[in-house]
């Protein structure tokens, strides 16, 4: 568990003090209150990125919360919201289960359909969408992008974004396309491309907070890559990284704490 305070969580959320406080009111994230600051686990970390994501949608804070609610009470014993993914569907919050999405509120799967008129009839048929891939096709996307890469760097980008259409949930896809943006100086787009992610994963946090020292918001890469180990406390270079920011901001206690963890793990690598 990893300690963040209102400002934080706003600044790496987007997230008000009212919403997080209203999420723990309604059980749906359980911080721990430790020496006067409250502690979240990797799972409350998860609740509040999805729950950022519906937010940006402009989904109520209130409906987010009600639907967390219900699918808590349905999840078996011992499950985690982290196991669910959400997203919107217009301003309805939607379940996605594969290349499939059901609405939260009614149970029903959301359907592509069509309304025409012919010979004076209404007709209700399947949407035949032809730019959206089959199912499979995003892998494929994905396996094109990666061997792309060394060669031919434009054309991994724009795979990886044919991948993200098909699945916007492609989380290595989302990775990659980030770190090739990066590595192109294209550093907003890159930004953008890691702040879409809807899941929590510890190397997308941690390339957000190497992309947010690139771009000179030193406060805000300490931030991130506090949340990339409190996904994963065994990122070894978050610790170093950390301990280098820490002690250009003047901090010489944490630098010390992180450096001291930085040096823990690589003698363990080393044995």
């Amino acid at each position: 568990m990893h300690a963040y305070d209102t400002k934080d969580l706003e600044r790496l959320f987007g997230l008000p003090a009212s919403t997080v406080r209203a999420l723990a009111r309604a059980g749906n994230i359980q911080p721990v209150l430790r020496a006067g600051r409250l502690h979240y686990s990797f799972h409350d970390l998860v609740v509040l990125r999805t729950a950022s994501a519906l937010r940006a949608a402009n989904i109520p804070s209130q409906r987010i919360n009600r639907t967390l609610q219900r699918l808590r009470a349905a999840l078996p014993p011992g499950s985690a919201l982290n196991r669910v993914s959400l997203t919107a569907l217009g301003n309805r919050i939607a379940i996605r289960e594969g290349q499939t999405l059901r609405e939260s509120d009614s149970g029903q799967y959301a359907l592509a359909l069509e309304i025409i008129e012919e010979k004076g009839r209404l007709h209700v048929i399947a949407r035949q969408d032809s730019a959206t891939p089959p199912e499979t096709s995003a892998d494929d996307h994905y396996a094109t992008g990666f061997s792309l890469e060394d060669t031919d760097p434009q054309a991994a980008r724009e795979a990886y974004q044919a991948c993200l259409a098909a699945d916007p949930n492609h989380l290595e896809a989302r990775i990659n396309l980030g770190r090739l943006l990066h590595i192109a100086g294209s550093l907003a787009d890159a930004e953008q491309v890691y702040r879409a992610a809807t899941k929590a994963e510890p190397l997308l946090a941690f390339n957000l907070a190497v992309l947010l020292e690139d771009l000179g918001r030193e406060p805000d890469a300490i931030l991130t890559y506090r949340e990339a180990l409190a996904l994963d406390p065994q990122l070894a270079d978050a610790h170093f990284n950390l301990a280098r920011l820490y002690e250009r901001a003047r901090d010489p206690q944490a630098s010390l704490r992180h450096l001291l963890a930085y040096r823990r793990m690589i003698d363990r690598q080393g044995t």
